[in-house]
């Protein structure tokens, strides 16, 4: 069988494992990735060191020592993590060891068959589209035979990451509205790199789900959607039934903890288009913190309305963190956060944090006294802006149907939209239609599979869904 390319995504290489992952492949993508680290941080390193860590996936442990050996043998110093932990814990460690950079060993949200490997920069956070295809370009070349061996260490992940949380928040505060009862907090780890991380920051337990370690996560995949999370659901609305009064809140957290969702008392979704506004009201009202708001080409226009009732000013990128981080680097930013659940500060690294996301929200609700439904409640009666959102993942039959697809949006684009008027088509990233009542519609294709993307936000959710079937029915013509 031909392996597939190694090719860089949005954030890293994944692959089937034992198919396109494999060990030797690891290994070569691995030094390369070091080498390509040295080259573009070497002057703001004060050392040779690269950080290897890992989450709880099938086998990711074996491949992170893999990867460390494959780091030595080219000539370079690897510290390696002595359990599993998020990958933003391994993109502080790059930061606070002054280190080339960290290499983890993680395929975030995608099903067991899965893993992969995430590439950070000495700055803490994701490298950029040019460095991946610096390692891209360089994969074919011959190995190179370092003069001296590297050396292999190990740390503890947990212990600087924990510390750097706990000076962003008020954590006596949050440890007494816990300790006192005033608000009850469930965390669906989802069998990833989140287990006992809420625990270990705040030194308290926490009512933990979905902990033990899986590799097939319960025949799903470890991603924070509402499809994934009716377990979640059912505890938080029997505590709910039980006493009404509490506060209640439960946090998703996807296979690496880098991406997070929420769900209210009444055990409703709660997604990053939602949780992000909740986030710059708290950040700027409460925290008293500034800055630029950083968002995605997908990311809710409640966004917008919030940033702009606060007067900060906003910034839209393309889909994917790394240009979030690219931005984070060039300027004072608030907050930049991503519709698929993605949200890092300005105050901490230029990568998307889960647990710390979770921190912020928890002490949003300590400080005001509310649950996060009754915040994102006043924010809409606030900007006077009301919205649903919902996305769809289409698999498609083939590549080719992919650029048929592709084609007809560059040549015969739609003029109208469920019976809407399209008023104008933005392509920062995909073609996204806004409409004469203001929803939008964005469709956009997966660079690596057939899979089409689809993206929409309306006034109601009954608009969102006949806006999405009238895509789905759209592209089925040419899917056929």
């Amino acid at each position: 069988m031909t392996q597939k390319t190694i090719r860089f995504g949005t954030d890293g290489w994944r692959g089937i494992i034992a198919d396109d992952f494999t060990y030797e492949r690891v290994a070569v993508v691995a030094a390369t990735a070091a080498r390509v680290l040295e080259s573009n941080y070497s002057s703001q390193a004060t050392n040779r060191k690269v950080i290897v860590g890992y989450d709880r996936r099938f086998m990711a442990e074996t491949f992170a020592q893999k990867a460390a050996t494959a780091i030595t043998e080219a000539g370079y110093d690897v510290l390696l993590a002595d359990t599993y932990a998020p990958t933003p814990a391994f993109s502080w460690a790059a930061y606070e060891q002054k280190a080339l950079g960290a290499m983890v060993l993680t395929a975030s949200h995608n099903p067991g068959k899965y893993l992969g490997l995430k590439v950070k920069g000495n700055f803490g956070g994701s490298v950029s589209g040019e460095i991946t295809q610096q390692i891209e370009n360089q994969l074919s070349q011959p190995p190179q035979t370092a003069a001296q061996t590297g050396s292999l260490g190990h740390f503890s992940p947990w212990e600087g990451y924990c510390r750097a949380i706990q000076s962003q928040i008020d954590l006596s505060a949050i440890r007494r509205a816990l300790q006192q009862g005033e608000i009850t907090v469930f965390a669906d780890v989802m069998h990833g790199a989140a287990t006992g991380g809420l625990a270990k920051i705040l030194d308290l337990p926490i009512n933990e789900i979905n902990s033990s370690r899986d590799p097939l996560f319960d025949g799903g995949a470890p991603e924070p959607l509402p499809r994934y999370l009716s377990q979640l659901s059912r505890h938080i609305r029997r505590y709910h039934r039980q006493d009404p009064q509490q506060k209640l809140v439960g946090f998703v957290f996807d296979g690496d903890s880098d991406r997070i969702a929420a769900v209210d008392r009444e055990g409703t979704f709660l997604s990053s288009q939602i949780l992000i506004p909740i986030l710059i009201e708290h950040l700027t009202q409460r925290q008293g913190k500034s800055g630029e708001v950083v968002k995605t080409f997908s990311g809710s226009d409640l966004i917008y309305k919030v940033a702009s009732a606060y007067h900060l000013p906003i910034c839209e990128t393309p889909i994917g963190y790394k240009y979030i981080a690219e931005r984070m680097n060039q300027t004072q930013v608030l907050l930049g956060g991503e519709e698929s659940g993605g949200i890092g500060y300005g105050s901490h690294i230029p990568e998307r944090d889960a647990l710390l996301s979770a921190l912020y929200l928890l002490e949003a609700m300590v400080q005001s006294g509310q649950d996060l439904q009754q915040l994102y409640r006043e924010l809409q009666t606030k900007t006077q802006f009301v919205s649903s959102y919902d996305r769809i993942d289409l698999p498609l039959a083939s590549m080719e149907v992919r650029e048929k697809l592709l084609q007809k949006l560059q040549t015969q684009p739609p003029s109208e939209i469920a019976g809407k008027v399209v008023l104008d088509c933005t392509q920062t990233d995909g073609y996204k239609f806004r409409l004469a009542d203001y929803s939008w519609l964005l469709v956009r294709f997966s660079g690596t599979e057939p899979v089409l993307r689809l993206y929409c936000e309306a006034s109601d959710i009954q608009q969102v869904r006949q806006t999405l079937e009238w895509a789905k029915n759209w592209a089925s013509e040419a899917n056929r």
